[in-house]
């Protein structure tokens, strides 16, 4: 960063003592341009600089957070808070930060181009050490017809004339087809690695694996059925699992199954894509996440199968009941007929 050179430690910590009301734009480039002069800032230089920014984000010009995002794509040591708050701007701003920041990790990239689509993808298909499963992705979606595949009833109307339907069913074929090599590379992503697979498998599948690979299609219900195989529920439960508006359940079923965090995210933000609008929602995942101790998780899912058993003891209950109840009812029946002839 040319012209700040001369900024040092001590000058960047005095920034915020100096300053005067009404200054934000001033201070929001100041601060930023004064951390980027430092080789090698500390942790709480770091903390100081989000601390600083964060609050005035919102009070600073376009230009600005232009002018920012371009100044800490070329920073070594770029506060991360600070980055992916830029990265979910429009990519006018975010350009320079998606094509070459380091402080973007492979997840967080993931659930960018989740966010933004193509624009977004467009740009951090320009970095030069992308991951190949992320440049598959953002191949995948520069072809829509690989993305989704058209329900029959939108086929049908675009099509009123009897003549064309053998062309529309094969071209729905073919997007089908398409799609379904859309979904292979979405499940390509995260691939685990080494012995370090999974904790526990079944029907000859890591848990992981199929936990991932059911939440990306997208179906409720096959995802259900993956957490009951895993979990060794019943699927009436793993679907009130899934079934609540947020994530907690689902983080407790994760965390029993003793998933490290990024897979867990990856999961979590798999079946609840809405829970997770911006990075402070994620770190906040991430947090509870780490807190949540794997016996209390434990001790939920017990807590699930003993509900299980109990109801399925009521349930047998109440059919022994009925049953008696009919027959005592087909027996009085039958004592009436003998009484009346």
């Amino acid at each position: 960063m040319s012209g700040v050179s001369s900024v040092s430690s001590s000058d960047f910590r005095q920034i915020a003592i100096r300053t005067e009301a009404g200054k934000a734009e001033r201070l929001f480039r100041a601060a930023v341009s004064a951390f980027c002069s430092l080789t090698r800032p500390s942790r709480r230089e770091i903390a100081q600089l989000e601390d600083l920014t964060l609050p005035l984000f919102d009070e600073v010009s376009v230009e600005s957070r232009r002018y920012v995002a371009a100044a800490l794509s070329e920073c070594e040591y770029a506060p991360t808070a600070l980055v992916r708050r830029l990265a979910e701007e429009p990519v006018e701003i975010a350009a320079p930060l998606l094509t070459r920041s380091n402080a973007l990790s492979d997840i967080d990239l993931i659930a960018l181009i989740g966010r933004h689509g193509l624009p977004h993808a467009r740009a951090i298909a320009r970095r030069k050490e992308l991951n190949p499963t992320i440049a598959d992705l953002i191949r995948a979606l520069e072809r829509p017809t690989l993305v989704k595949t058209p329900p029959p009833d939108t086929v049908t109307k675009l099509t009123p004339r009897p003549e064309p339907a053998t062309k529309a069913d094969a071209g729905r074929a073919a997007s089908g087809e398409a799609a379904e090599n859309a979904r292979r590379r979405l499940r390509s992503m995260m691939r685990p690695a080494g012995d370090a697979a999974d904790v526990n498998t079944f029907l000859g599948q890591p848990a992981y694996v199929r936990l991932r690979e059911t939440a990306l299609t997208g179906n409720a219900a096959f995802f259900q059925t993956a957490l009951a195989d895993a979990l060794e529920i019943d699927f009436a439960t793993a679907r009130s699992v899934t079934g609540q508006s947020g994530y907690a359940a689902l983080l407790a079923a994760l965390r029993a199954l003793d998933l490290s965090e990024d897979r867990a995210f990856l999961i979590a933000v798999a079946v609840y894509p809405g829970e997770f609008p911006h990075p402070q929602a994620i770190r906040l995942f991430l947090d509870r996440y780490r807190l949540l101790h794997r016996e209390a998780a434990l001790d939920k899912v017990r807590a699930w199968k003993a509900e299980t058993l109990s109801r399925a003891i009521r349930d047998k209950a109440d059919d022994t009941i009925s049953r008696e109840r009919r027959d005592a009812s087909n027996g009085d029946d039958a004592s009436s007929g003998l009484k009346a002839s």
